[in-house]
């Protein structure tokens, strides 16, 4: 069983130390995705980068092995890409390793297979140091930590992987917290909306909301534009404010995935006086701060 040395604080962004927040723990190997969400673009642009068809395949360095597994992957030799990946990653190779863990757990040109794709985000999350001054590692990074917890959370079946809610919330709240992911700051933010693995919390629930929401996370803008609208939780009502959100999550809605989205901006716009609407429309083409993406 792998082990982690990672465990975390149960706080937020605002006065944490880093160091403060990781101690060597025993940690149990766990379970199924919540939120996949989109690739950190660090990695994602590196990817689409050309390889030179020279690469070796006898690989003198874990680099060179990373190399020639994005040439192979972007050739559409996924399983030459796996082998290479799995050289590199045998090194420790930060980006080898998060790929890997997503082709296991997408099945892209492997058998989908949800354990293999935890052990290969653990080891990345285990290695995983202080230093966040490298952008692209952060981001792979960040988002393991992010798989893991959304694995702790349901377990894999017909393993040794049980679910874990409070190790799921320990997961989400250091991505949140350290990295500033925004699929774990949505995360989060669900378990405290759900009380699962902390106690609800609907004030840090719509303040975790509000930081993914600020990044574009599509998601996040839906649920707290319904929470503002309708002052959920014990919030003040904004429901200009949560029209805005709820139409900045609608324009951002991509497929069937995200059919609540279109059915939580129908409920509330439909509901909102003519007033708010204008407000909230006068708000969208003036809002320069926020990213439409």
């Amino acid at each position: 069983m792998l082990t982690s040395r990672v465990a975390l604080s149960r706080c937020g962004p605002a006065g944490v130390s880093p160091r403060r927040l990781r101690v060597i723990v025993l940690a149990a190997v766990a379970g199924a995705l919540l939120v996949q969400g989109p690739a950190p673009k660090a990695l994602d642009a590196f990817m689409r980068t050309p390889v030179p068809a020279a690469a070796e395949k006898s690989y003198r360095s874990a680099r060179d092995a990373l190399r020639a597994g994005v040439r192979e992957y972007n050739a559409g030799d996924k399983e030459g890409a796996a082998r290479a990946l799995e050289y590199a990653a045998g090194q420790g190779h930060a980006l080898a390793l998060w790929k890997l863990g997503r082709m296991y757990a997408e099945g892209d040109g492997v058998p989908h297979d949800d354990l293999k794709a935890f052990e290969f985000f653990s080891r990345l999350a285990d290695a995983s140091t202080d230093d966040v001054g490298d952008t692209q590692n952060a981001a792979v990074t960040g988002s393991a930590f992010t798989a893991l917890g959304s694995y702790f959370l349901d377990g894999i079946k017909g393993t040794y992987v049980r679910p874990n809610p409070e190790r799921a919330y320990d997961m989400f709240n250091y991505a949140a917290s350290y990295y500033g992911d925004p699929n774990a700051q949505y995360n989060l933010a669900r378990l405290y909306l759900d009380g699962n693995g902390v106690e609800a919390d609907p004030r840090q629930a719509a303040r975790w909301l509000n930081l993914a929401a600020e990044k574009g996370h599509h998601p996040a803008q839906a649920l707290l534009g319904d929470m503002l609208v309708n002052g959920a939780g014990g919030l003040s009502q904004q429901r200009v404010k949560g029209l805005v959100w709820l139409s900045l999550a609608r324009d951002g809605a991509q497929g069937r995935k995200d059919d609540w989205i279109l059915g939580l901006y129908d409920k509330n716009w439909t509901a909102a006086s003519l007033d708010d609407r204008n407000e909230a429309q006068t708000q969208l083409q003036t809002v320069g701060s926020i990213k439409r993406r």
